[in-house]
């Protein structure tokens, strides 16, 4: 399968991109959080509008720089409109950056449940999730590499298809079981091999304390973390690609999302769990992308209308807050 943006050709843009990225991230975390504090709710306000602003000007410049380049570029097929096209990639950044920000919402109520566990302290939370994040963005990187590879076999797009589709159903019907980190075989392997303190040392993540190289609770929470945000992965990157076929797309809307991520959460981290209705959303936007990635894009010459995805994606998810707000959860329910 030929890409409009081949690596071999754009690896200065991805270059310049996963720099930017860095260097986005070492002044959020060397200047505006030098200190370690608990972050507030307006704080959080203002740079989650910061990283939507951010991401939303890429989508422009992505729109302007295709309308661009082309009708120039090699890849388009000749006859092809490539206004309607540039409007098309556009869309599909911001479909998959829609759909990327709605299913890290699970991640959301993950990490409230893993720093209560871990007793990670509200001043620390930030450092935690930064660098988790920046963990998360490399594994993304590696899993949509792999995917522009495999996705390019219609086998394995209708396996991943499928796949979506069972994941869906099992978030809608089956129950939700309590996350248990000390069971986690990761962390069980780290504690073998690795001593781990029993206090907190700040925001340290290493020690030395009675003579021994010790991790910190506060590294032991941020490997957590990463494990289970590749497994996310696992679903969110196969369902990035049930949109849009361009690994470019894939990657920066999975970045955007990522960074607006933290900042989603010390915003919403109090109210979390009135979004109970969301999990039903959540599971009908996978099925609905696992049938379209099988099914509808054939059936639609290669490709389902994206304004079409973009609609169902995002009334869904909206009507879910909605009705978690509309018809509140019970107590004790």
């Amino acid at each position: 399968m030929q890409h409009l943006f081949p690596f071999a050709e754009y690896w200065v843009f991805y270059l310049c991109f996963v720099t930017f990225i860095l260097v986005v991230l070492l002044l959020d975390l060397g200047v505006f959080h030098k200190k370690s504090h608990e972050v507030s709710f307006k704080e959080a306000a203002i740079w989650t509008c910061v990283w939507v602003s951010i991401a939303m000007l890429f989508n422009y410049g992505l729109y302007v720089y295709c309308l661009n380049t082309l009708p120039s570029n090699p890849f388009v097929v000749a006859g092809t409109d490539t206004k309607a096209l540039a409007g098309q990639l556009a869309l599909e950044f911001l479909s998959g950056y829609v759909m990327e920000q709605a299913l890290s919402v699970d991640n959301l109520f993950v990490f409230v449940v893993v720093f209560k566990f871990f007793g990670i302290a509200a001043q620390y939370q930030h450092r935690v999730l930064f660098f988790g994040f920046l963990g998360a963005i490399v594994f993304r990187g590696i899993f949509i590499t792999l995917g522009s590879v495999l996705m390019s076999y219609q086998g394995v797009v209708i396996f991943f298809g499928a796949f979506l589709i069972f994941t869906g159903f099992k978030m809608l019907f089956a129950p939700e079981k309590p996350l248990e980190p000390e069971k986690n075989p990761i962390i069980k392997l780290v504690k073998k091999f690795l001593p781990v303190s029993s206090q907190l040392h700040g925001q340290n993540f290493f020690v030395h304390e009675n003579a021994l190289f010790k991790a910190t609770p506060l590294f032991v929470c941020l490997l957590f973390l990463e494990v289970t945000d590749i497994v996310f992965a696992v679903d969110s990157v196969p369902a990035i690609f049930a949109l849009t076929k361009e690994p470019l797309i894939v990657f920066t809307s999975n970045a955007f999302a990522i960074l607006g991520l933290r900042s989603m959460y010390f915003m919403l981290a109090r109210i979390m769990d009135k979004f109970h209705y969301l999990k039903f959303g959540l599971a009908f936007v996978l099925m609905f992308v696992g049938v379209k990635m099988a099914w509808l894009n054939e059936k639609f010459a290669g490709h389902f209308p994206i304004t079409i995805s973009l609609g169902i994606i995002a009334g869904v998810i909206i009507l879910s807050i909605l009705a978690s707000f509309i018809f509140p959860k019970r107590e004790g329910v």
